[in-house]
């Protein structure tokens, strides 16, 4: 019997590296949606599979996506769409509040077209300045200033809130840095690589003691198809990351030593908000999908460089 699944931001990094895998199974169908505003349409699967279509879309338009998703009976829906980027969001900040707004169509439409569960993108910046490490699944803080963070937040409660209320199945996925060809160049991994391949100097905020852990988007996808597929963690929530800490200034350096780069690094001042000092998730959850080791820092960044697709 045939899936057919929505995957809404399908055109942004996340989301068509997803339907890469999904379209690979003749079992399902896939229609992905994207208002195209930073995703691209040159991310979307190869023709070469004839089991989904895309259609622009605005999630956050109620009589956009009503439309569609009343004219398919969704199984699965994996909401994806989303403003993203920590600064872009801090540069625009009433924009991302409109997300709110797309969160709320699809599980309203999604409550009453029968749909069997909504996988919703959520992010490590729910877990604010945290006192505890590594972040587990259970603790969140709520003490985030950044305008990206409240709307993950509010989405997450709206997901818990439509269980109690109308039984709509879920499961928070609470992304932390994922990285893979696919990536646009305003992201930490992508941005330093860029500059890298082009000899370029590479900027690093303030000391550049900041960790984030980095995980490759094969691992990212291994896991929430697993958690589709087997029946994993539903109504619940599991970090999707690495637990391998890494200093920004030790990932540019990695990258000058991996790219053979004469790239300079130099030290701007540190970002005023938005740049947490320590970013660290407890995976216990995402190993229990996965059953493996995640791809090592070293190898992905030397996968990226062999994609050609940066430089």
């Amino acid at each position: 019997m045939k899936r057919t699944i929505l995957i809404t931001g399908g055109a942004g990094f996340v989301g068509s590296s997803l339907a890469d895998v999904l379209v690979k199974d003749s079992e399902n169908f896939v229609v992905l949606v994207d208002d195209i505003s930073t995703g691209s349409k040159e991310k979307l699967p190869s023709k070469e599979f004839e089991n989904w279509k895309f259609i622009k879309c605005d999630v956050n338009n109620y009589a956009d996506i009503s439309a569609i998703m009343f004219s398919h009976s969704f199984d699965y829906v994996f909401h994806y769409a989303a403003v993203v980027g920590v600064q872009r969001t801090l540069d625009n900040p009433t924009y991302v509040l409109k997300d709110i707004d797309g969160i709320k169509n699809i599980l309203d439409l999604s409550k009453n077209t029968g749909v069997k569960r909504v996988f919703y993108s959520s992010s490590s910046e729910v877990y604010g300045e945290s006192m505890d490490y590594p972040q587990d699944e259970i603790n969140t803080p709520l003490n985030s200033r950044l305008p990206y963070a409240v709307v993950k937040n509010v989405g997450e409660a709206f997901c818990t809130s439509y269980k109690q209320e109308f039984d709509l199945d879920y499961t928070i996925f609470r992304f932390f840095n994922t990285y893979g060809p696919k990536q646009s160049n305003d992201f930490v991994m992508s941005r330093f690589l860029e500059a890298a391949l082009r000899d370029e100097d590479i900027t690093v905020h303030g000391e550049g003691n900041q960790s984030r852990t980095f995980c490759y988007i094969d691992d990212n996808i291994a896991a929430t198809t697993a958690c589709l597929y087997d029946n994993q963690f539903l109504n619940d929530v599991v970090n999707i990351g690495s637990s391998v800490e890494t200093s920004i200034l030790e990932l540019a350096q990695i990258i000058i030593r991996l790219s053979g780069s004469n790239s300079k690094i130099i030290h701007i001042p540190a970002r005023e908000e938005g740049d947490m000092p320590r970013r660290c998730p407890n995976t216990d959850r995402m190993h229990t999908l996965l059953q493996k080791q995640l791809v090592p820092l070293e190898e992905g960044i030397k996968r990226l460089i062999e994609s050609g697709k940066f430089g």
